[in-house]
Order: C-alpha cells, then structure tokens, then sequence
C-alpha cells in the first residue's frame, strides 16, 4: 500500500512527537495504545511518511529529519531513542513573522537561532513539493505567523495538496480560503489543533456537565503555563490574539448561556523554562446550584504538550486522505469540529465525534 505523504512546516516539538509516534507504533512490539483510532480506513500511523520539511532555525535546516526533531530548541520526551534516518533535509523555509524577534533576548538553548540559509520563494517551495509526490501540507508554524500561514496555503492550494492548519491562524474558518480549497477539490482541516486530553476538550467537557447537571456557570478561567518555545513565542502577547479567540470560543461554545468577557479567561499565561514541554493548566469554575447555592471547582492538569496533540495530528492527516482518495474538497466539517478548537462550525463534543466517526464510516471503504 503507498504511504501517505505529508509536508511538515515547522519541525518543533509537535512534529517531533508526530514524527517519533509513527516509528513507535510501526514497531510490532508495542500495544496501540494512545490511539483514538488504530485504523482509519486502511491506514494505520505507520503508513504515513513525511516526504518533505521546511524550518528556520540554522541547527535544524540542512539536517536529516530524525536528527533535527530532536535538535534544540525542541525538548519534547523521546518516544523512541532514534528514529531511521529519513532521507528528508530539512529545507530552509520562508520567515516572514514565523520569528519573534523577543525571543532573541532569551540566553537558552532553547530559542531560536535563524539560519542564514536563502530564503525559499513559492515557487522553490511548490516545486519540492511536488518532486517529493507530498499530497499533505501540516502548518506547525509558531502562533502569530499571520503572513507565513498565508504563504504556506498558498503553496499547498498550488502544489494541489489538502491542508491540515493545527495553529490558531484562521484559514479553515474563513470563507475565502475554504471556498479556494473547495473550488480546487483540495480538503483543509482547522483550525488549532486540540490535544488528546488536554485543557480545552477538558474544560469543554466539564462546562457541558454542569451544565447537563442544572449548574449555572457564572465565570471560569484557564490559566496554563509550560517551558517550550510555543510558551515562549506567545510571551510577545501581540501574537497571543488569535490563541485566545481560537480558546476562549473553543469554551463558550458548550456554554449555554454565553459568558461576558469579563468573566472568562482562557489562555497561556507564562514561559516557565524548567517546565520545558511540561504543560501545566489550571481551571475554575464557579457557578449556582439548586436554591441558588454556590459552587466551586478548581482542576490542575499536568501533560506532556507536544505529544498530547500527535496522536490527533495522525487521525486528522488518514481523514484528510480518506478525503484526498475519494476527491472531496473543502473544509471537512465534522473532523475539524472533533480535532481543532477553532473549526468553521462548533458543535458539541459528542456530536463532533459521532460527525467524525460518520465520516470515516462513509468514506473509509
């Protein structure tokens, strides 16, 4: 069977944990584990291969793709020791605002250090693309990369690849990009991914149960705090604006009465280095019970980041090329729904799931 073929923009802790995940669950000694789903279709996460890679960080451009998913700045937990070498160079990608100058002022190894590397125009991008038979564009850019998200869709719509968006630049959700995907018979998922179990599909579902339980949720908050560069980058609170629009909607949509903004926070609040991919969400919940008495809840959740959304970025690559075989375009709406915070359409999580799972039965055989 042919592999899936993916492009990976941006090689950091998120497409390390991916990239090491499909190695680990191609070994026939490992239970499968993690998996939301083992098979999609015919597909299974070993039968995806990343085919082409773009960075711009200088100790990873140039290198073979297993060695530069663990070169610094990524500090995500080792899956697997080593993985097979790839044959994959990292390329030099294009920067435009994928870089915050503010973390030059960090002394750690865990910054950024730019590749003096030229700059790939589209043209150079679209055409490595398409030698390497890449059906799949990943955007793991840093958040805030407006301009760069732009550039890499517009590379993925001319190179004829579908689009999975897992960062909180809004492509999926706006009109004029869905309708370019939908027009040229290419699916994109987005927007943002979600991770397995983490703060958000924890804080939806516990909003919906208060709610499911006659609670009336007057203010809650998310607070979250972690040590890898994606804490780092969003410490620049300008390119924070679209992390929080994408987290907060993610809530307020399984809120039955919307909140006022005053009375929800939802958010990274700080870098912390010693943390490094340690993610640690803190959530309250404060809300009315019968005869109107108050209620309190207060969560702490400790997760590994980067691995903690691997296992939805393989789930959403098989759907995307379920929709790739079976030539439909455009924005899939029940798995963007049931794998990102900010899809197009919001729907509970019980719905999401039963879209997704609709979708694969229709369309895995």
């Amino acid at each position: 069977m042919k592999k899936i073929k993916v492009a990976v923009v941006g090689v950091g802790n998120c497409a390390s944990a991916l990239i090491q995940g499909i190695h680990y669950y191609d070994s026939k000694k490992v239970d499968l584990i993690g998996l939301m789903h083992p098979k999609i279709g015919q597909y299974g996460p070993s039968d995806i291969e990343v085919a082409a890679a773009f960075d711009i960080d200088a100790r990873k451009v140039g290198q073979d793709l297993s060695d530069a998913v663990f070169c610094n700045p990524n500090c995500c937990v080792h899956i697997v020791k080593q993985a097979p070498k790839s044959g994959v160079i990292v390329r030099m990608g294009s920067i435009l605002d994928g870089f915050s100058s503010h973390m030059k002022e960090y002394p750690s190894v865990r910054t950024f250090e730019l590749s003096k590397e030229r700059e790939m125009c589209q043209e150079d991008i679209v055409s490595i693309l398409k030698e390497s038979g890449t059906e799949i564009m990943l955007n793991y850019l840093p958040v805030g990369s407006q301009l760069a998200t732009a550039f890499y869709a517009e590379c993925a719509l001319k190179a004829d690849l579908g689009f999975v968006n897992n960062i909180p630049v809004f492509i999926a959700s706006e009109n004029i990009w869905a309708d370019r995907f939908k027009k040229s018979g290419l699916p994109i998922i987005g927007d943002d991914i979600k991770s397995q179990l983490g703060a958000t599909i924890v804080h939806r579902v516990l909003s919906d149960l208060f709610q499911k339980r006659g609670v009336k949720i007057d203010r809650t908050y998310q607070l979250n705090v972690g040590g890898n560069t994606d804490f780092l980058n969003m410490m620049n609170r300008d390119r924070l604006k679209s992390k929080k629009i994408s987290k907060t909607e993610a809530v307020q949509s399984v809120v039955q009465d919307r909140l006022d903004d005053d009375d929800i926070h939802v958010g990274p609040s700080d870098y912390v280095p010693w943390l490094k991919d340690n993610k640690i969400c803190f959530i309250r919940i404060d809300g009315r019970t019968f005869g109107n008495i108050p209620i309190n809840l207060e969560l702490r959740l400790s997760v590994e980041d980067s691995p903690n959304s691997a296992g939805v970025g393989i789930d959403a690559i098989r759907c995307c090329k379920l929709a790739l075989d079976k030539g439909i375009g455009g924005v899939l709406e029940g798995p963007s729904a049931y794998f990102m915070k900010r899809p197009p359409v919001q729907f509970t999580d019980d719905e999401a799931y039963e879209l997704t799972e609709e979708f694969i039965s229709e369309y895995a055989s």
